[in-house]
C-alpha cells in the first residue's frame, strides 16, 4: 500500500485547529500550506509525494491510514510539531 497525501506543519496547537477550521470552511489547503507550514514542502503547497509505510512519523502514517484519498484528518501532533494532513492518493 502506498500514500500520497500534503500536509501544513506548525508548532503550535491553537493555530493548526485555526487553520484546520479554515479549511473545513473552504480555504485552500494548498495557499494556506505555502503561507503556514514549517515544511520545506510548503513550496509545492504542502504535497509530501507518494510513500510506503514506515516512511512517515507513525502518527502521521496512522492517520493518513484513515483518509479516503481527497479528505482532511484532524490535527495530528508528531516530534515534528502539528499536522494538518490532506490524503491526496491512494494505492494498492
Amino acid at each position: 500500500m502506498e500514500w500520497r497525501a500534503s500536509h501544513i506543519l506548525v508548532k503550535d496547537r491553537s493555530l493548526a485547529e485555526d487553520l484546520l477550521r479554515r479549511v473545513k470552511q473552504g480555504a485552500q489547503f494548498e495557499s494556506l500550506a505555502r503561507e503556514f507550514s514549517a515544511c520545506p514542502s510548503k513550496s509545492q503547497g504542502g504535497d509530501l509525494g507518494w510513500f510506503g509505510p514506515g516512511k512517515m512519523a507513525a502518527p502521521f502514517e496512522s492517520a493518513v491510514k484513515g483518509l479516503s484519498p481527497g479528505s482532511v484528518g484532524s490535527v495530528v501532533q508528531t516530534q515534528f510539531g502539528y499536522h494538518i494532513i490532506k490524503c491526496t492518493g491512494r494505492k494498492e
